[in-house]
């Protein structure tokens, strides 16, 4: 990652700027994770928060590879499907990857997967979750974007003030080769900054997808954009 970005503001401006105004259904999808996990965010409930963020990436990417096949014929919608499916792919290999750091986090703590951890349950809540992200994106891509990018706001959110509440974070050094190859930082407070800013670049590129540029939350060292 650039390493021009200062990931201790950001978190600051993560902090101080105001949440986006969710919609009700993203209010009851919070609150169906707090009555799961619990309301306190820690690391077991973020391991369920990025099990599930990669799921609408993956629908997307099926649902506009089959679009591609049926517009094949139409340059421009084949390339808008195309910006789709590459970022897309992007994003759900960078959740993947935040899922790697917080389980060898947690196993650098010695912390064991709580029971809503379990295979049977995520599970049925990934099973769940694409039943939604499918029918969503069936009524309305649009909305499908709309809803995931409350989705990403609330996770950089929850990243930002996990720094916060735990401080000890500031004096532990990464060693694990896999963290560093995630983000080449010197502490695991800036492992999860990064991650916090890794949910804003998703939460951006899903306002841009869904029509909604000037709620993109910009900063020096940002992505290009995907449209």
């Amino acid at each position: 990652m650039s390493q021009k970005i200062d990931l201790k503001k950001e978190q600051q401006i993560t902090l101080k700027t105001p949440r986006y105004k969710y919609s009700v259904i993203a209010k009851i999808f919070f609150a169906g994770m707090d009555m799961i996990a619990g309301k306190k965010d820690d690391l077991p409930k973020a391991k369920l928060l990025e099990i599930l963020a990669s799921i609408p990436y993956r629908v997307w990417e099926v649902r506009h590879y089959i679009k591609q096949t049926k517009q094949y014929k139409n340059t421009a919608k084949v390339e808008k499907s195309q910006g789709v499916i590459e970022w897309g792919r992007e994003a759900q290999d960078n959740e993947y990857m935040h899922l790697l750091v917080i389980h060898e986090k947690m196993k650098e703590d010695g912390l064991k997967d709580k029971w809503y951890l379990k295979p049977f349950f995520y599970y049925f809540a990934v099973f769940t979750y694409v039943i939604i992200a499918r029918m969503m994106a069936f009524f309305s891509q649009k909305r499908a974007f709309l809803f995931n990018a409350e989705f990403e706001n609330h996770a950089e959110n929850v990243y930002a003030k996990l720094v916060v509440d735990n401080p000890q974070w500031e004096k532990q050094k990464v060693n694990n080769p896999l963290v560093k190859n995630y983000a080449d930082v010197d502490t695991w407070a800036d492992v999860f900054r990064r991650i916090s800013l890794d949910e804003r670049d998703h939460m951006n590129h899903s306002f841009e997808f869904c029509g909604k540029p000037e709620f993109v939350h910009k900063y020096d060292g940002m992505p290009e954009s995907k449209i």
